[in-house]
């Protein structure tokens, strides 16, 4: 057989298991959770929503539509050797997966946390792990295959498209099918990229008690970490923190009793006008001096 239909073969029998998947977390795990929520007696409906995302669209995407189509294209193939079509036909689809991926990390923490509160919720979880479908694997791992999917499909395209011969009738659409792919994938990546921006952000902003004129989602953290004071009154150092982001340097100093915020900021420059100027100075090494509007602090760095 031709190297390019084994892999058109290999596309075909992982999305049928693709399938499979998805039949289990939408049709057994999350409709059984909704039933149960339903009559109160797990969790609130919502939250099983928010674990799941939109699963069903994915799913009902890929046993209606996709599947159907690659199951027909490869029965075909001796008249018909094409797959490149079928996948320029699925890739717009594929941003759908934008939302269930920017939404994994959050679902899995929500499936954490209502584990430890709701033991029906637990207990209907685990019963449904028992079940032969499940293959001893976890929800979290099932909730996993769709994160990994588009890659996936990158790369089995990637390798039919080296594999087809030059006078191949689906060269031009397979290489087509293989460039959109990658847009989708890296649309995805970029969403997964600005979550965790944003998720890290949040965290540095609570180290740093939610002041409000500080918590803004459009700053970027560019560095952060201790840096001493020098005092030139009584030629002594202290221990300080510094916050860089894009917009502007906060000085902090550590708390003491740790309760809430890590941190309180002393100081606040701008980046627009502050200056940054390296010192000589042999008795403190690595010594810099950082002005802004209202003053300037001479810092050394380790």
């Amino acid at each position: 057989e031709p190297e390019e239909k084994k892999i058109a073969l290999e596309l075909l029998e992982t999305e049928q298991a693709y399938v499979n998947r998805l039949h289990l977390l939408d049709q057994i795990f999350y409709t059984e959770l909704m039933k149960e929520a339903k009559n109160g007696k797990t969790v609130p409906e919502e939250v099983v929503k928010m674990i799941f995302s939109n699963i069903s669209s994915i799913y009902q995407f890929h046993a209606k539509f996709f599947l159907p189509e690659l199951q027909k294209r490869m029965e075909d193939w001796s008249s018909h050797p094409q797959i490149g079509d079928v996948i320029q036909k699925l890739a717009p689809f594929l941003k759908m997966y934008g939302e269930y991926v920017k939404n994994f990390n959050k679902a899995v923490e929500l499936i954490t946390i209502w584990t430890e509160k709701s033991l029906p919720f637990q207990e209907l979880i685990a019963d449904i792990q028992k079940r032969k479908v499940c293959a001893n694997l976890t929800l979290q791992h099932h909730m996993l295959e769709p994160v990994q999917r588009i890659p996936r499909y990158e790369l089995l395209l990637k390798d039919y498209v080296q594999k087809l011969p030059p006078e191949s009738p689906d060269r031009d659409d397979a290489e087509k099918a293989l460039e959109m792919i990658f847009m989708v994938a890296k649309h995805s990546n970029e969403a997964i990229a600005e979550m965790e921006r944003l998720q890290n952000l949040w965290e540095v902003y609570q180290r740093l008690g939610l002041e409000d004129d500080i918590v803004d989602p459009s700053n970027e953290l560019i560095k952060e970490g201790p840096i001493q004071k020098i005092s030139t009154r009584n030629n002594s150092t202290s221990e300080k923190y510094l916050f860089l982001f894009n917009n502007m340097l906060l000085y902090c100093v550590p708390k003491v009793i740790q309760v809430g915020a890590e941190f309180q900021v002393r100081l606040r420059i701008d980046v627009d006008s502050m200056k940054v100027r390296e010192l000589n100075d042999t008795q403190f090494p690595h010594t810099f001096l950082v002005s802004g509007k209202q003053r300037t602090l001479e810092l050394q760095a380790r």
